[in-house]
């Protein structure tokens, strides 16, 4: 791939809103307390054919060291490096010896060393490979209109180093730009700037656009992001548009359409700056996708399962634009710090329904957290240290401490403080919280250090704030305590699910009649199933059966629905229950859903469990399969 030493050079460094010194991530064997990454260029080929990006990426590095410093360590995972030049010039380099579970350290080395404050452009020829961890390309086949191949990244936690050399660390931010060719239409993660032919050489392959895009708010590595496919877009609000496959996009327009900008209002009303991305699109993804969504920044990357036609689902993407500001424009600084992204996300997009649909939605919402929650606590158990607030991931990979416990550990965090010191005052650090850490990497400490100064001349908050458990909050495993919360919208879904419990222990019939969830939302019906679950063991086949075809939830096209409800089968042995999970295994990949479902499948029929992984094995995401291999077969893969 040809290029010149004219587009080696990179843009002028703006605010470094960071100033590393000791490496706060355990995650990364990259030197980023010597040198720190302000601007990141990537372009690539998009091979369909290989399935393999092949291009080069500049990092503008800027020495921080008071010693010069002679090495730059990069993070490398299963990436075909070609080679490495600094300023132009031709420099030693080597792929270093893996280190599970984070990879190959590619060491740069550096003539006379290089004084504090100078920048370097280095510049990185590199090629992916089939162990890449981080993109899922999909053939035609695998397509809903099975005409043409698919391809999307995803680089949380640490994938973007199975992408291109870089310092893979939430730590570290730099603006970024795209320069990406495929013969599909491409997205990345920034704004748009042209779609162009582009003849660079004579190995071009005809029929083929360059697509290239700008990111000028810093992000970090794991935000890094690309798809490719037949992609067709439609409007959905003033600054949105939603991107799917053509033969969905209608179902998806009218799923969001007018969703969006209410969302924003709502949340901009909350906390400050106002929004920073210019644009906030959705994607929605193909099914195999591992996450209800992804906070890719200018588009949100999305599951299809969000799409129930219902309109049922769409507080995902409440959750996904509150990442705009918590995660995006403030980041832990490591994975240990987790909570900080997505606790604060989940209490602002809690925040977003309570200004929507009412204070007694945002409670309702709080209580299914809480039963997620349950379920992560008491799957780890309750002393395990990966069911703290702040958790020690040396020599760890943060994808196995993933579970809904920094989301719902962490929105109780915050919504303790919000108890403690009242509505007013807390609303009143919001916004001074994200005008303070906008654009940076932050630990729990710093956290705690900017509340405490907030309400340094507040002697009523003061003395609360210092009074308060703070190494409780951060270390202590298990539950946090349970506050109250406004019940009025579970109450009829616990009291159907306590007559179905009641009719089991005094042996009646069960007679269910369609009218007993008649004018709920899905969300209570998702209530009363997860209050089943408790004691769906005692269930028998007939009374699954007769549950799904009352209720309809056996047809449902609510994924959160048919979902719980296989659940309840699978626990109560209901064979009828066995080919529906089965089917619905091998067409959908959220994690969410999917890793459940095979534990319980596993339970009850391993045999099935095991032949459906395999049947499905290749449809999965490789952060989704890996995952379930771990889950069905432990280290014996």
């Amino acid at each position: 791939m040809h290029r010149s030493l004219a587009a080696m050079v990179t843009k002028p460094m703006t605010d470094p809103n960071i100033n590393i010194r000791v490496p706060r991530d355990p995650n990364t064997l990259s030197n980023y307390h010597n040198f720190v990454t302000r601007h990141t260029s990537a372009s690539f080929d998009i091979d369909f054919d290989k399935k393999l990006l092949k291009g080069y990426v500049v990092l503008t590095l800027e020495s921080l060291s008071d010693a010069e410093s002679e090495e730059i360590v990069l993070d490398t995972s299963f990436l075909d490096i070609f080679g490495v030049k600094v300023d132009g010039m031709d420099v030693k380099w080597a792929v270093k010896d893996r280190f599970e579970p984070y990879g190959s350290p590619l060491s740069i080395q550096l003539d006379g060393g290089v004084e504090k404050g100078k920048t370097l452009a280095v510049d990185i020829t590199l090629s992916t490979t089939d162990k890449c961890t981080a993109l899922q390309w999909m053939t035609p086949t695998q397509t809903s209109n099975k005409k043409h191949p698919y391809m999307f990244s995803q680089c949380q936690a640490i994938h973007a180093r199975s992408v291109f050399p870089c310092q893979d660390t939430p730590d570290v931010k730099s603006t970024f730009d795209f320069a990406l060719r495929s013969p599909l239409p491409v997205l990345a993660s920034g704004l748009p700037t042209g779609a162009k032919d582009y003849q660079a050489g004579k190995g071009d392959k005809p029929g083929t656009l360059l697509y290239t895009f700008e990111q000028d708010v810093p992000i970090p590595s794991y935000l890094f992001a690309l798809a490719s496919g037949d992609l067709a877009s439609a409007s959905i609000g003033p600054r949105s548009t939603v991107w799917s496959g053509p033969e969905e996009l209608l179902d998806c327009q009218r799923e969001l359409a007018n969703e969006i900008e209410p969302f924003m209002s709502a949340i901009e009303s909350v906390v400050s700056p106002t929004y920073q991305w210019t644009q906030y699109n959705c994607l929605i993804l193909p099914p195999s996708f591992p996450y209800g969504g992804m906070e890719n920044p200018v588009w949100t990357y999305a599951t299809p399962s969000i799409i129930s036609g219902d309109k049922q689902n769409i507080d995902v993407i409440a959750h996904e634009l509150s990442h705009s500001w918590s995660g995006n424009l403030v980041s832990n600084a490591s994975w240990e710090h987790f909570w900080l992204n997505e606790g604060w996300t989940t209490y602002l997009e809690r925040r977003i329904q309570g200004a929507i649909h009412g204070e007694p939605h945002r409670h309702f919402s709080a209580i299914i957290g809480w039963k997620a929650l349950a379920d992560s606590i008491e799957r780890y158990g309750e002393g395990h240290p990966y069911t703290k607030l702040v958790i020690d991931l040396k020599g760890k990979d943060p994808d196995d401490a993933f579970s809904s416990i920094p989301y719902e550990k962490g929105f109780h965090a915050l919504y303790a403080f919000e108890l403690l010191l009242g509505r007013d005052k807390w609303d009143s650090f919001i916004p001074h919280y994200f005008q303070t850490f906008k654009f940076k990497s932050i630990d729990s400490y710093d956290f705690k250090t900017c509340l405490l100064d907030f309400f340094a001349k507040d002697a009523d908050a003061s003395k609360k704030l210092e009074d308060f458990d703070w190494d409780k909050l951060f270390y202590a495993p298990g539950y946090p305590d349970k506050p109250e919360f406004d019940d009025s919208l579970v109450k009829v879904c616990y009291e159907l699910a306590d007559k179905w419990q009641a009719h089991l222990e005094n042996g009646d019939k069960i007679k269910p009649k369609k009218s007993d969830i008649e004018g709920w939302v899905g969300n209570q019906s998702v209530v009363f199933l997860e209050r089943v679950q408790n004691f769906a063991e005692k269930l028998s086949p007939e009374d699954v059966n007769l549950m799904g075809s009352t209720y309809h939830y056996a047809e449902s096209q609510n994924i959160e629905l048919v979902s719980r409800f296989l659940s309840i089968g699978l626990k109560a042995r209901c064979k009828d229950c066995y080919g529906p999970t089965a089917d619905l295994l091998g067409r959908i990949g959220r994690m969410k859903f999917v890793r459940p479902l095979f534990r319980l499948l596993n339970d009850a029929d391993r045999e099935l469990a095991v032949e459906t992984f395999k049947k499905n094995r290749d449809f999965y995401h490789p952060i989704c399969r890996q995952m379930v291999e771990k889950d069905l077969f432990g280290d014996d893969k």
